[in-house]
């Protein structure tokens, strides 16, 4: 099945588009598959070549290193996360209505089903949670950010943000917001699943959907 979606990734994250090849997209696989299953500090290129069955060398044609393959992750979702926003906003002209898909938006996209049949969001979505501050809370943030490796969040956080002035043209932190909107989203998924003392989500299995109604309460009482 050949791949129905790429993302414009920063080049600098890699040395060989993985989306371009065959060998590629199977590292950017079986690298989510294993991050989901021993973590990040647990995984490194060694045991992915024995997975892969290839070698270690063939993986650092792709990515200098697990820390830029891990960014390259985040960004993915990141850029995924946009995808879905824009393609379900694109025929609404209702503002509230917009918010309210970017907050499905932002809870589902890690259950809809993506064009791209390397990708297992579900497991990329884990891996945001656990592991994605590790990919830009670092002592090279600003060497990063100053080649735009972040420019995947900053553009899905000014989608958000623009949708946020959209309904409340006089909110003097659409960008707070957005940014905020989005670390919630996962922070509260994880809180309801692993410490649910740190949140007001009932101990069901929907988590999902009660986030999606606590994220739009907060909204409604913020902008409206």
């Amino acid at each position: 099945m050949s791949v129905k979606i790429k993302f414009d990734l920063n080049d600098g994250l890699y040395l060989k588009d993985p989306q371009d090849s065959k060998l590629g997209r199977k590292i950017i696989k079986f690298s989510i598959v294993m991050i989901y299953k021993i973590g990040f500090e647990s995984f490194n290129f060694k045991k992915l070549a024995i997975e892969i069955n290839s070698t270690e060398a063939s993986i650092y044609r792709y990515f200098e290193n697990k820390h830029l393959l891990l960014l390259y992750l985040v960004n993915w979702y990141w850029e995924w996360v946009n995808y879905l926003i824009n393609l379900n906003t694109m025929n609404i002209t209702d503002s509230k209505k917009k918010l309210e898909i970017v907050v499905h938006s932002l809870v589902f996209a890690t259950t809809d089903n993506s064009l791209v049949v390397f990708i297992d969001e579900s497991k990329l979505h884990k891996i945001v949670v656990f592991e994605g501050t590790k990919a830009y809370h670092t002592f090279e943030i600003d060497k990063e950010n100053s080649v735009g490796m972040f420019k995947s969040y900053k553009d899905l956080i000014e989608v958000i943000s623009l949708i946020v002035l959209e309904v409340n043209p006089d909110f003097k932190y659409p960008h707070a917001l957005a940014s905020n909107l989005f670390e919630m989203t996962n922070n509260q998924l994880f809180f309801a699943n692993y410490l649910p003392r740190l949140t007001d989500i009932p101990p069901k299995k929907n988590h999902e959907i009660e986030v999606e109604k606590m994220l739009n309460y907060f909204l409604c009482k913020l902008l409206f």
